[in-house]
């Protein structure tokens, strides 16, 4: 009896053993989980930028409103200037990491003497259906008939100063229609507004002006547009600088850039994109116009005719600095030939371009 019993306590354990032996069969062992890959820690960096309070600096304020610095770790620290030189200046001796300003003679000097700091970006330029700088006839010699680049021979023109972007700006218009400086009058009169009283008191027969200043003008009766800069020529007016020390940081530089990127792309869909062959108002226009507004102080109205065109990923229209390069060069406002490999470096913002993802 009790042989029986054992006999059949076995054979159930053997049964049992077999079902799950069976059970067990086609089926792979589970994978060990694994925990997802943790980003790479991000090294904050503190970035001072030498920067001026007008419409065109609207990416960097941009990227500090929205977060998009923040976003790669890179805490801005703006520091204000009143003129583009002194920008300059501040990035080549490294007492800024960044400089974003307008590219004049006198910065390609600095690089002529030996100084090294490189323009990595777009931050402004004139193209074609965009109002951005012009050149205005006296309202009352436009009446009479001189409304042609043509007419301005042997007229009194007003602009900044030697050497500015205002000056180049005058140079090449008069030369799509085959005239020199020398066929004019240049009369540098240092400030904007000193150009603009000097039209209004027909002091000046014409001036080079930008906007808001364009409208202005305008409206009050005291010029009229002969040609906007844009519809005549592509030109790289003004440009993010890196300073020497900051090119080698290569990777607080590449996540500048690339929070840069982000913003004027933000920039560009609120207010650059086209329709019906005008700059229309995107979906985020007030917002983009109300920040620019809190960080130049200036006028909502006056912002909405004075918001320049720029390339909607900050690409750099690099063809443009060597003809710069060149046209400052036979004028005499440049010590020596310089090629623009001297003063452009791309790759940072190559670089930046991949980590943002093309034409997010």
């Amino acid at each position: 009896m009790l042989k029986k019993q054992r006999n059949l306590v076995i054979g159930l354990l053997v049964i049992l053993l077999l079902g799950l032996a069976l059970s067990g069969c086609g089926k792979s062992p589970e994978p060990a989980k694994t925990e997802p890959a943790k980003p790479a820690a991000v090294t904050p960096a503190k970035v001072s930028v030498g920067i001026l309070k007008l419409t065109s600096s609207a990416p960097i304020f941009i990227g500090m409103e929205k977060g998009f610095f923040k976003e790669q770790g890179i805490e801005i620290e703006p520091q204000w200037f009143d003129a583009a030189h002194p920008i300059a200046v501040a990035t080549a001796s490294n007492k800024v990491q960044v400089g974003a300003t307008g590219i004049t003679a006198s910065l390609f000097n600095m690089v002529a003497g030996g100084q090294n700091l490189s323009i990595v970006a777009d931050k402004g330029r004139e193209e074609k259906g965009y109002s951005s700088s012009a050149v205005l006839m006296r309202t009352d010699l436009w009446e009479g008939g001189a409304k042609k680049i043509e007419d301005l021979k042997g007229k009194r023109v007003a602009i900044t100063q030697t050497g500015s972007t205002f000056h180049y700006m005058l140079g090449r218009l008069l030369e799509t229609k085959g005239l020199k400086l020398s066929d004019v009058e240049i009369v540098p009169l240092g400030k904007l507004s000193a150009v603009m009283a000097a039209l209004q008191g027909k002091q000046v027969d014409a001036a080079i002006l930008n906007e808001p200043n364009i409208t202005k003008m305008e409206k009050a009766g005291h010029g009229r547009v002969v040609v906007q800069v844009g519809d005549a020529m592509e030109y790289q007016t003004s440009a993010i600088f890196f300073a020497p020390d900051f090119m080698k940081n290569k990777e607080a530089a590449v996540r500048f850039l690339a929070a840069y990127i982000k913003a004027t792309r933000y920039y560009y869909d609120a207010v650059l994109k086209m329709k019906d062959g005008k700059p229309a108002p995107g979906a985020n226009y007030e917002e983009v116009v109300g920040i620019v507004a809190k960080y130049t102080g200036a006028p909502a109205d006056d912002i909405k005719t004075g918001l320049p065109y720029m390339d909607r990923d900050g690409k750099l229209l690099a063809t443009d600095i060597q003809t710069q390069l060149d046209w400052y060069f036979n004028h005499k406002m440049i010590e020596k030939q310089l090629k623009s490999s001297q003063v452009v470096d791309t790759k940072l913002w190559e670089e930046a371009l991949k980590k943002v993802g093309a034409g997010q």
